[in-house]
């Protein structure tokens, strides 16, 4: 089973994008904390709601998703990627 839940804070505001199909791609980063320890972690939503593109840095979210990697061709060369793939969040 790979399911993920992080609560924390956003790094930077959201940032949008709109892929070749039209959907629309939310990315966050997502900065946990436990005990002295702060990880940033990559989170994307496919058609976030409206709301959760409007936050700002500092806000504080839940997510619910699945840890993914991706893999992408980027100047003749194979990179890749894993973020948490989100299928519900909340304002904490």
């Amino acid at each position: 089973m790979n399911i993920s839940v992080l609560a924390g804070s956003l790094s930077s505001a959201p940032e949008v994008r709109t892929l070749k199909s039209g959907d629309q791609v939310v990315q966050l980063q997502v900065a946990t904390r436990s005990a002295e320890v702060v990880r940033s972690v990559p989170v994307s939503m496919i058609d976030a709601p409206a709301w959760l593109q409007g936050l700002d840095a500092g806000a504080e979210v839940v997510v619910l998703g699945s840890v993914q990697r991706r893999f992408f061709s980027a100047g003749g060369s194979t990179g890749s990627r894993t973020e948490v793939v989100a299928q519900e969040t909340r304002k904490a």
